[in-house]
């Protein structure tokens, strides 16, 4: 419904992600989205469309033994179409560190969907060591 806002759709996500709910995750997805990964590490990179952003969700669920966690750490800042969700991101991998790092989300959300994502953390070098 186009009378979604932004902040209706970005809870929405963050029910589905809480709830490990990837069908509802993917059905926010739009199917243009462009998901940002910053870094240099494998998984870094633009992902375009909802497959590749599953197939990065996975990739990291798989690296971290099903312990990767993003959970909001205060309320979204929104700006038109464009919302800022302060996070906190957490994993853990054999024989390394374990991640525990603070960052920003930022998401553009129009039409009730998600359309890019740009992801922003505390100490990338530090999330980069993670993920190689």
């Amino acid at each position: 419904d186009c009378m979604t806002s932004p902040l209706q759709t970005l809870t929405a996500y963050n029910d589905a992600l809480a709830a490990g709910d990837m069908d509802a995750f993917a059905a926010l997805l739009a199917p243009e989205i462009v998901w940002h990964q910053p870094g240099a590490h494998p998984l870094s990179g633009d992902h375009t469309g909802p497959a590749a952003v599953l197939e990065l969700l996975g990739a990291m669920m798989g690296h971290s033994a099903g312990t990767f966690q993003v959970a909001p750490t205060d309320a979204p800042r929104v700006n038109g179409d464009l919302v800022a969700l302060p996070v906190s991101f957490s994993g853990k991998h054999e024989g390394r560190a374990d991640l525990e790092m603070a960052g920003t989300d930022l998401f553009r959300i129009s039409g009730g969907l998600i359309r890019e994502v740009w992801l922003f953390s505390a100490d990338q070098d530090v999330e980069d060591a993670f993920w190689a």
